[in-house]
């Protein structure tokens, strides 16, 4: 794995249209973000494909990314992440009834790799959702993590939708307080 610098770098290069930046950036991140991807769609092929239009997404928002506001890896992970999560909701054939475990993959840690890989300000955010209910955390998880909508959210706990609205709202002012963002 590059250094936050040289990915630093390596998005200014490929902002220039340098394909060899391009295809080091690709060959240092693409395990993370395919990870990330499956993890949400837990379908190989499709995985794939989202992948691969994230990286098109990020060929083309080179020049956008500023280091001040996120390592360069979590830039990159939230363009998968937001990609991947947009046909989760697009999916309507596979509703919660048919794959009710395919969509429960939140987990109270991160595996090992994953842990080391993490940034300060993930780390942050992670121990505020910490200090959430366990209940409230498996909430935010699934919804924020995992793409689940409120309607599912809603059927999954068994509670209006009016409430998981509320307690989703709640859940993120409690973690913003956390961060000291409020």
């Amino acid at each position: 794995m590059l250094t936050p610098a040289e990915l630093i770098w390596l998005l200014a290069s490929v902002a220039k249209g340098d394909e060899a930046a391009f295809e080091r950036l690709y060959d240092a991140t693409r395990a993370k973000l395919f990870g990330v991807v499956l993890r949400i769609l837990r379908r190989q092929d499709l995985a794939e494909e989202v992948t691969q239009e994230a990286y098109v997404k990020i060929w083309n928002n080179a020049g956008q990314f500023n280091p001040t506001l996120a390592s360069p890896i979590t830039w990159m992970v939230s363009i998968a992440r937001n990609r991947a999560i947009d046909v989760v909701r697009k999916r309507s054939e596979a509703s919660i009834e048919d794959e009710p475990t395919a969509m429960e993959v939140a987990s109270d840690t991160p595996d090992p790799l994953a842990r080391r890989e993490m940034t300060e300000e993930l780390k942050r955010i992670l121990e505020c959702v910490g200090q959430l209910d366990p209940e409230r955390q498996k909430l935010v998880l699934l919804a924020y993590y995992n793409g689940w909508s409120r309607e599912q959210l809603s059927e999954k706990f068994n509670t209006p939708l009016n409430t998981v609205k509320t307690w989703l709202r709640r859940s993120m002012i409690d973690i913003r307080e956390c961060l000291g963002l409020a």
